[in-house]
């Protein structure tokens, strides 16, 4: 419910986003993300890497991420180089590939952890037997981007699920390929989503000689 701009009990009230940087969050760079894994290899974050991994190949939305089991990632005593889940947005199925990086930080803190096939990839620090929440993965993504030098307010966790994505956009030129991989409903969602503009179509349409 939207309030007057005259009601007495929103005078002097800051707007909810108040200094905040509103609208689509940069996806991060090959460099940047090199730089996230070596800050985070130098401080021996096992469980922070494997997160940020996950959320690059996945390219799921952090309500997904977070909730993500073990079971989810493992078929005996390997991690899967393909997933599937069930997205909370929309409640259809995305699929997506776990690449041999991914696979290798995954394991080590899986090896770490511990645990079950049931329970959840990343616990919550309150409540073991719950998952990791996204205000808590948002303040590590916080964290890993400002080590490395980036503006907090630029980057978030969409950043995260739009990095692989626009990385085979720009390769590919393939929106429809991309719309599946992000699980969106409507390619329209994509194109907004990714940003694409008239200067992405014309660049796309010069490299292709007829």
């Amino acid at each position: 419910m939207g309030y007057s701009q005259y009601d007495p009990s929103m005078q002097g009230r800051a707007p909810w986003n108040a200094g905040k940087t509103v609208g689509t969050k940069r996806p991060l760079t090959q460099k940047q993300i090199w730089a996230v894994r070596f800050f985070l290899d130098r401080e021996g974050r096992l469980r922070d890497r494997a997160l940020f991994d996950l959320a690059i190949d996945s390219k799921l939305r952090g309500c997904d991420l977070v909730k993500i089991k073990i079971g989810d990632l493992v078929a005996g005593d390997e991690v899967r180089t393909r997933a599937i889940v069930i997205q909370q947005k929309t409640g259809r199925p995305v699929q997506f590939e776990l690449t041999n990086d991914v696979r290798a930080s995954l394991l080590a803190w899986l090896e770490l952890r511990g645990g079950s096939l049931d329970e959840h990839t990343f616990p919550s620090r309150v409540d073991r037997s719950n998952h990791m929440s996204t205000r808590q993965y948002a303040r590590l993504v916080d964290e890993w981007v400002t080590a490395i030098g980036l503006r907090r307010a630029e980057y978030g966790t969409h950043s995260l699920r739009r990095t692989k994505a626009s990385m085979i956009y720009k390769a590919t030129g393939n929106l429809r390929a991309v719309q599946i991989l992000l699980g969106h409903t409507k390619i329209e969602n994509t194109v907004r989503y990714l940003g694409v503009d008239v200067e992405d179509a014309l660049l796309l349409a010069e490299r292709t000689e007829i």
